[in-house]
């Protein structure tokens, strides 16, 4: 028998277990979203990197409401040494580096955070396009992104930005202009691939409008990949306005960011080296984050990465 009852003088005794209410579910199933955000939090290379992300963050624009000092405050004796009152010591004006530091950083960020939105809201749009309509049209698209690809891009920004005096926003949108080239090839791709599954032919035969496939059934499934070219976008565009500032062809004062501060104080390498390496530091630091991030959500969103721990 499947159940035995023996019965006593103390009661009843069921001799069949009784389910645990806490027994393991092997029927529950976990979202796509489950999965890619398990994977990146295993990923301890990444989630390093966000940490050191967030921090970088929070130094650029909650760091100067509670320092003591503000960036154009030029009433320090110049040079002055590492203490505790300037934890980077000053400039040769009488800045307090810290305080520099905090404000380059968050021009830094705004820069790169603009390019890689531009950038991969124009690339994706016409990737898309490209790939989905093909013939002429992807055509037409695909030379003008050969076309741009060899203009130098170096160049090009560094006349442009000299003519619009030298302010953060306009680099941001010259160096947005020159960025979403590759991200356009990339999406085209996965276009091709994609337009060819049945659930673009069903929307098709529904009747759906060329936007509404675009940007309802195929970006949504190319999200793993604008994602992590948004991060990279982010580092270059990081490192480009580093390379422009540094050449003096980039953000003017009295804007400033990593690669100005880089510049300013490079000759002090060998007589007051916290002067450069604080701000090379911070830059270095900043790209690196971001490029691990990226190879986090790389591999989160891989396909192939089917076997999650639970």
């Amino acid at each position: 028998m499947a159940n035995i009852n023996l019965a006593s003088e103390g009661g009843v005794v069921n001799s069949a277990p009784q389910s645990d209410a806490h027994e393991f579910d092997a029927t529950k199933t976990r979202t796509q979203g489950q999965l890619v955000l398990r994977r990146f939090l295993r990923h301890r290379l990444a989630m390093v990197s966000f940490g050191v992300f967030v921090f970088l963050v929070l130094f650029a624009f909650v760091g100067p409401l509670i320092w003591t000092y503000d960036f154009e405050d030029v009433s320090s004796k110049a040079y002055q040494p590492m203490s505790g009152t300037h934890p980077l010591g000053t400039t040769q004006v009488g800045k307090d580096m810290l305080a520099l530091l905090m404000r380059g950083t968050g021009y830094s960020l705004q820069i790169a955070l603009i390019v890689a939105a531009l950038a991969t809201a124009i690339g994706v749009i016409f990737g898309a396009l490209a790939g989905y309509l093909r013939g002429f049209v992807d055509t037409a698209l695909m030379r003008l992104v050969d076309l741009l690809l060899i203009i130098p891009q170096i160049a090009v920004a560094a006349i442009v930005v000299k003519g619009f005096s030298g302010s953060w926003y306009v680099v941001a949108l010259v160096l947005a202009a020159f960025a979403w080239m590759q991200i356009a090839r990339i999406t085209r791709g996965e276009t091709l691939s994609l337009s060819q599954r049945e659930f673009i032919e069903a929307a098709r035969a529904c009747g759906a409008t060329t936007p509404r496939i675009i940007f309802k059934h195929l970006v949504p499934n190319m999200i793993g990949s604008i994602t992590v070219n948004a991060t990279l976008a982010i580092a270059t565009a990081v490192l480009t306005e580093a390379a422009l500032s540094f050449l003096g062809l980039g953000v003017q004062p009295p804007d400033t960011s990593l690669g100005v501060i880089v510049l300013e104080n490079y000759g002090q390498f060998l007589n007051r080296p916290w002067l450069f390496w604080g701000p090379f530091i911070v830059l270095v630091s900043l790209s690196l984050a971001v490029n691990f991030i990226g190879d986090g959500l790389r591999d989160a969103f891989d396909p192939r990465q089917t076997k999650v721990r639970a």
